[in-house]
């Protein structure tokens, strides 16, 4: 027979056991948010670097749509560098010519982005501006086209200096290209763009001289004829090679989007 003493001893071991049970499993209880949360979060992790991988090299192999469905994959649960997701389909619809969505995009992206991530968002945001003034301008709509140099150049002016930086250019998503430099050279750019639209002016050079409708007007000979013909044939020219680019996607003379 078991003596009071090893009852009791038995007894408080399985009492002492079963609280030790009911403690872990109310410790796995309230751990569980936390694990399923890490795992969420890991997961998030492990998608976000994939699907940007996704959209970069999509791309630079121009698969534009392929690149915009993975941008926007990042846009579920944006918590970590949240302009990048927006950033990415802007960029991604720019290089499909969706010029008014990858603006929206781009637009949404820049208020997000934080320190020298400005700067390629201004760029794009820029470069979507510029190229819309393209379009505009091959519309024959001058302008509208001058409206969008406008904005596409005040984008580009508005870029802080610490964008010109080496620090910058370490960011940059394309080292190939200087920063610095484009941003010099879209500065340039988009303001010639804008004075040669703000010169276009149809209605005022349809419009004769109030002494010119007085006076008899002489029949142009075939020499002025000729002439007329050659500068506007240039002028044409001009306007076509403005539009159209130099054959490898930068519509219009406009950089690519990085």
């Amino acid at each position: 027979m078991t003596n009071p003493t090893q009852a009791d001893a038995a007894a408080a071991l399985l009492a002492a056991n079963r609280r030790r049970r009911s403690i872990r499993r109310w410790i796995a209880i309230g751990t569980l948010p936390l694990t399923l949360a890490a795992l969420l979060l890991v997961g998030k992790l492990l998608s976000m670097y994939a699907f940007a991988h996704q959209s970069i090299s999509s791309f630079v192999s121009g698969g534009y749509a392929e690149s915009e469905a993975a941008a926007r994959n990042l846009d579920v649960l944006n918590w970590f560098e949240p302009f990048k997701a927006p950033y990415d389909i802007g960029t991604a619809l720019a290089g499909a010519d969706e010029l008014p969505q990858a603006r929206t995009e781009l637009e949404r992206a820049l208020p997000l982005a934080e320190g020298l991530e400005v700067c390629y968002v201004r760029i794009n945001l820029s470069l979507v501006m510029e190229r819309q003034g393209d379009a505009a301008q091959a519309d024959g709509d001058a302008a509208r086209a001058a409206q969008f140099y406008g904005e596409a150049l005040q984008v580009t002016a508005e870029t802080p200096e610490a964008c010109s930086s080496p620090d910058a250019q370490d960011q940059s998503p394309d080292p190939n290209r200087d920063m610095s430099d484009t941003l010099d050279e879209n500065q340039k750019r988009q303001q010639e763009k804008q004075q040669q639209s703000q010169q276009q002016d149809p209605d005022q050079s349809d419009q004769p001289d109030q002494d010119d409708e007085q006076e008899p007007q002489d029949e142009p000979s075939q020499s002025d004829l000729d002439e007329i013909e050659k500068k506007l044939n240039q002028g044409a020219q001009e306007r076509e090679d403005q539009v159209d680019g130099d054959g490898d996607g930068q519509g219009g003379g406009t950089d690519k989007p990085w």
